[in-house]
């Protein structure tokens, strides 16, 4: 495919991008919907409560962590090579994990899964950056952030309508068919695109970057699921990591030819925007992670509906995210992230207050207004981060991007998650002590390990309540409220890191945007697309 078909099939070439991501970012959420179903032996595969995490941890540990070895490698041997193959990885482990007999096997295919979504992911945005103008490019950034946020609401209400009515593998089967659709068009509407001067391999960065990431991630998800980082092994991979990490950046610092330049970090455009999707991530997937809980545990509505409550952020996301480019030319980035931000926190903020009888009609204004916001922050950042390098680096620019996404998400859905467990066990321990002491039939089921184990969450604390029956009925509302406790204190962390966002950007974010210079330079066509492919 020549530099001109190229560009003349570019909006098509977008369209298979966006399905590419569809399946990548859904996948990421539609397990959520399903861990009470897998829990069960009989419906599922009789996983526990580590094993649910893990199944859940896998996709994610392994996905973050060759994150950026695959950008690169996209940037080295061909972008479209490398989806192809991720797609076909990615899809193949959907079907084993879809025939899983055990946890152990769904726990492994979840892992061979977030293997092929790593390859996948960064090359989307990469492409984009070299078949799209500069002029066009912050519409199309738009147009594949609003996909994100149309996959993170299909996930979950994908995944309950699947429930309902087909067996667990479903929600993983279901891929199948949309990669190979994928595959199909690849060839007809995505150019070959490739760094045309690579130099010599980063070897050594890349073999860095690997256990720096897996270990890192893997700390902070460990510690989040114990809610404790007094573990020997979590705070071992947490500064394990941080070490690896660190030789990393001194290496890449003092190689003739980086993976990673690290003189991209001086440029402002890049650092901040690196920075605001940090305090972005860390502060919402955490709070929208444990929101999935308030609907379905505090509030019992099905899996189904649940995911259905999701739609009105996908919506905001959508009909902000390709219109963010132009509100940065009219107003400048500085001023249209900073009224993002604070939008955001106004929904953190209203967060803090959430009650059992909320009306659900204010709480889906406040969905879609933070969603709304979010993306109008979004797209104008990752347009900064892509522009600032050249487009041959454009694989590690977007890796190390969604890099820094995934590992603000683990450590969002972590720490937040460990102030959600505390605050919930301080406040629905002294009711469990009290229940066991007053029946007979329930000090048989919290004697022992049971009072910690019923302690853990919301769930199990419930799962406790149905066991006694009619009994364990007064239970229902405490740990209604107990949960209701850590979401409101985890919503006032997430509104803290938010206003430390809007100092970010009113400090530090430069008042001029590339697209105003953009929209005054010639139109040019991508000069690394491989014209023979």
């Amino acid at each position: 495919m020549d530099a001109r078909t190229a560009y003349r099939r570019r909006w098509g070439g977008l369209a298979v991008l966006i399905i590419c991501l569809l399946v990548i970012v859904a996948d990421n959420t539609i397990l959520n919907v399903a861990l009470r179903t897998l829990s069960d032996p009989e419906l599922g595969v009789g996983a526990g409560q580590s094993e649910l995490a893990w199944a859940i941890n896998s996709y994610t540990l392994v996905f973050a962590g060759l994150l950026f070895t695959f950008g690169v490698l996209g940037d080295r041997w061909g972008r479209r090579r490398m989806i192809t193959a991720g797609l076909v990885v990615f899809g193949a482990a959907s079907a084993l994990s879809a025939y899983s007999q055990n946890p152990e096997q769904l726990i492994a295919a979840r892992a061979v899964m977030g293997f092929g979504a790593a390859m996948v992911m960064p090359q989307t945005l990469s492409i984009i950056t070299n078949i799209f103008p500069a002029e066009e490019r912050g519409r199309a950034i738009g147009l594949w952030s609003g996909s994100v946020g149309l996959a993170m609401a299909i996930g979950p209400s994908a995944g309950g309508l699947l429930l309902e009515h087909f067996w667990w593998g479903s929600i993983f089967l279901v891929n199948v068919p949309f990669v190979l659709l994928g595959l199909a068009l690849m060839f007809f509407l995505i150019p070959e695109t490739r760094d045309e001067a690579p130099g010599r391999p980063d070897v050594l960065g890349v073999l860095l970057s690997i256990p720096g990431l897996v270990l890192l991630i893997y700390g902070i998800i460990t510690a989040g699921e114990r809610s404790s980082l007094a573990d020997l092994d979590v705070w071992g991979a947490l500064l394990g990591g941080l070490a690896v990490i660190t030789l990393f950046l001194i290496h890449e610092a003092r190689t003739p030819e980086p993976s990673l330049d690290v003189r991209f970090f001086k440029n402002p455009r890049f650092s901040v925007a690196i920075a605001t999707i940090m305090l972005m991530f860390f502060s919402m997937s955490g709070l929208i992670f444990f929101l999935s809980f308030y609907w379905q545990s505090v509030r019992e509505f099905s899996p189904f509906i649940a995911g259905l409550l999701v739609l009105p952020a996908a919506v905001g996301q959508m009909l902000l995210a390709p219109l963010s480019p132009a509100l940065v030319r009219r107003f400048g980035p500085r001023a249209v992230a900073a009224v993002g931000i604070g939008t955001v926190c106004a929904s953190f903020a209203f967060f803090s207050f959430l009650k059992v009888d909320t009306p659900v009609w204010l709480i889906l204004i406040f969905f879609f207004t933070q969603a709304a916001a979010m993306a109008v922050v979004l797209t104008p950042s990752t347009d900064a981060i892509v522009s600032a390098v050249p487009p041959g680096k454009a694989g590690a620019a977007s890796a190390t991007q969604n890099t820094v996404r995934q590992v603000a998400t683990a450590m969002g859905v972590a720490v937040l998650g460990a102030i959600i467990s505390f605050r919930y066990r301080a406040d629905i321990t002294p009711t469990l002590e009290g229940f066991a002491e007053s029946d007979e039939g329930a000090a048989a089921h919290l004697s022992g390990s049971g009072l910690h184990t019923a302690g853990e969450s919301i769930e199990a604390t419930l799962a406790v309540a149905r066991g006694l029956g009619e009994q364990g009925a007064v239970l229902v509302a405490p740990a209604k409220e107990a949960f209701l406790a850590g979401l409101h204190t985890a919503s006032l962390v997430s509104l803290c890191c938010g206003l430390v966002g809007v100092i970010v950007v009113l400090v530090w974010m430069p008042r001029d945007t590339v697209a105003h210079r953009a929209a005054a330079e010639p139109r040019e066509q991508s000069p690394d697309l491989d014209e023979h492919n």
